[in-house]
């Protein structure tokens, strides 16, 4: 019998997936739980596992390949009996067909409605898209992810206006006068001996894509504000030597997730999302913190689940792990969904101030800076203390400016006295 696996569903939203790299052969026997082959997701990468054990006859999709949630990824034969379920693509025709009609997916064709699949409607709405108004470039018109960030850019035409112009003025069409993208490529140098051109793939391709997805989506504002940290300077150090003897490496970041927790208790709409297809702010009452991990692949955001239920050590203890398995490649799907509220620190690395991007569908992220000596004021002296940076990117059609300098206020505090943090503390 022949066993059709599909990509399965990877949880919260993702709609498709990369293929990274194939770790089976064609050919190749296989056994159950045997893992298929590398998906990059726009969370992370995973490895997919063999649902039966057999032989593969044939892998559906190439290395590079962007495949869509259940689309034959593989296609395996196995000893049970039973009658051979080949599909075309089995039978030796060609894998155009391997991915199923987005008409089809969405239930579209013939009933009027434009046709476009889920993730695409999913975009249209994140953008303030109107797919009416968007002419498809897909087989019957369908409107692809490429027709609706095209519109986010301003370069698309019209759907009414897309027959017409079509027909009058044939040679040269709207779409191609005005395509930024074309633009941009004739403006791009080939490669050459000084210039190196790399495949954006994997987890850059991820992050490039949530990045524009976020500043187009949502309306991006931030505060900036600086926090004298002298005290908490002090007693990290002192619990520095304590947490070590358990193995566990205690940095800034459980002080401020803590501190952010407190804040995100005392304003709620911080730590909501936006439903714009009910028009409803939605209020989350749960503390799942993401903190963004600088890897040699780029960008990912793991998730401390629950992070109010932790101790400060334990904090520590999930920073440093999800830490780890973020620059060794071994997140699992379920260390980064799930995400209520990020934490960018990049502290260790320099900078006064920056505007961090939103981590959407999240409505505000705290961008912390390093921590330097300055002189400031204080009982009309001029001192020396120790002054961290912090950086507050929210979403204004969710929080207003006051919210946002209240939250950040209320987070500076517990950072400035930290004895707040421990009268908190599990």
């Amino acid at each position: 019998m022949i066993v059709e696996f599909r990509l399965p569903d990877l949880g919260e939203g993702i709609a498709e997936g990369e293929i990274v790299k194939w770790l089976v052969q064609e050919g190749e026997l296989v056994q159950e739980d045997q893992p298929l082959v590398e998906v990059q997701t726009d969370k992370a990468t995973v490895e997919i596992p063999s649902p039966v054990s057999g032989r593969v006859l044939r892998r559906m999709a190439q290395e590079g390949d962007i495949v869509p949630v259940g689309a034959v990824l593989i296609a395996i034969e196995t000893d049970a009996a039973g009658p051979a379920q080949p599909t075309k693509a089995v039978e030796g025709g060609p894998p155009a067909d391997r991915f199923p009609s987005s008409a089809a997916a969405d239930g579209t064709a013939g009933r009027g409605r434009v046709q476009a699949a889920p993730a695409v409607r999913k975009l249209a709405r994140e953008l303030g898209i109107d797919l009416t108004q968007v002419a498809g470039s897909g087989p019957g018109g369908r409107v692809l992810k490429a027709d609706v960030e095209r519109a986010a850019s301003g370069g698309a035409m019209p759907r009414e206006m897309s027959r017409p112009l079509a027909t009058a003025v044939r040679p040269v069409t709207m779409e191609e006068s005005v395509d930024p993208a074309a633009d941009r490529r004739q403006g791009q140098p080939a490669a050459g001996p000084l210039v190196e051109r790399l495949p954006l793939r994997g987890i850059r391709r991820a992050m490039a894509r949530r990045m524009a997805q976020s500043v187009h989506a949502a309306a991006h504002c931030t505060g900036m504000s600086e926090v004298d940290v002298t005290e908490l300077v002090a007693i990290r150090r002192q619990m520095a030597a304590q947490a070590a003897e358990k193995g566990i490496k205690l940095t800034y970041m459980p002080f401020i997730i803590k501190a952010v927790i407190s804040g995100l208790k005392k304003y709620p709409i911080m730590n909501a999302t936006l439903d714009d297809e009910k028009e409803e702010i939605v209020i989350q009452r749960m503390y799942h913190i993401g903190i963004a991990v600088d890897t040699p692949d780029g960008l990912v955001v793991p998730v401390i689940h629950d992070a109010d239920r932790l101790s400060l050590l334990q904090l520590a203890e999930a920073v440093q792990t999800l830490a780890a398995r973020a620059r060794e490649g071994r997140l699992r799907p379920e260390d980064v969904q799930g995400g209520t509220f990020t934490i960018s620190n990049i502290g260790a690395i320099g900078g006064t101030f920056a505007t961090p991007i939103i981590n959407y569908p999240e409505v505000a992220i705290l961008g912390v800076n390093r921590i330097e000596p300055k002189p400031v004021v204080r009982d009309d002296q001029i001192v020396i203390r120790q002054i961290m940076g912090l950086s507050l990117s929210f979403d204004h059609r969710v929080i207003d400016g006051a919210t946002s300098a209240r939250f950040t206020a209320h987070v500076a505090r517990y950072l400035e006295q930290p004895n707040l943090l421990f009268m908190e503390m599990v």
